[in-house]
């Protein structure tokens, strides 16, 4: 134990097990909690617990909803284009994209990708999902699914794994484009980067 609180070192304990939290993360944390007034933690704990009892998925396109949402507000939306549906790993990915303002149709979230050696297979992840949605939608009204999975050699079969699904289907299937970050200096971008960005190159 390294304070002479328990209670302290017990909550040290639990921040550090967050994601991208460090043990001296974990103890600036905790001292933040313990100098706030009582009223103000007590909201962050309920905050807490009505996390893990009010939200849920989405039965539409299994993204994170509040119980009593569901379907969903974007799944609901009538301004959403309802002919294009963006394949995403995690709700993450659904919350950047709808901060750029630009995307306007509907998600599917898969909650994961195929990895093999972590045992995660494509009955593990919300891919029987996205067909059962597809066949109740119909390919009429679906004219485009984008897979916007991570470029990494699990989202890499994931992506092949659905692209090959969903051909027989007669839905257009499309990735989301990789290229250059702004801002970024050629010399210092991967070849594969480079590749993909003059595979990708589009008109001014």
């Amino acid at each position: 134990m390294r304070y002479t609180s328990g209670a302290i070192e017990a909550l040290i304990d639990e921040f550090a097990k967050l994601p991208g939290i460090g043990r001296k993360t974990a103890q600036r944390l905790a001292m933040h909690v313990l100098q706030e007034p009582r009223q103000e933690v007590e909201k962050l704990a309920a905050a807490l617990i009505d996390v893990k009892e009010r939200v849920t998925r989405c039965s539409v396109c299994q993204n994170i909803t509040d119980l009593g949402t569901d379907p969903c507000k974007v799944c609901t939306s009538s301004g959403r284009d309802r002919t294009v549906i963006c394949v995403v790993e995690s709700p993450t990915e659904v919350l950047a994209l709808e901060k750029t303002g630009h995307y306007k149709g509907l998600y599917h979230v898969l909650h994961g990708v195929i990895s093999p050696l972590d045992g995660i297979g494509p009955d593990d992840i919300k891919i029987r999902e996205l067909l059962t949605r597809l066949g109740h939608e119909g390919s009429a009204s679906v004219r485009e699914v984008v897979l916007a999975l991570n470029p990494t050699v699990e989202g890499e079969t994931t992506s092949l794994y659905i692209g090959k699904l969903l051909k027989p289907l007669g839905i257009s299937v499309t990735r989301i484009a990789r290229g250059i970050p702004v801002g970024a200096e050629l010399e210092f971008i991967d070849e594969a980067t480079l590749s993909r960005a003059m595979d990708g190159r589009s008109a001014l």
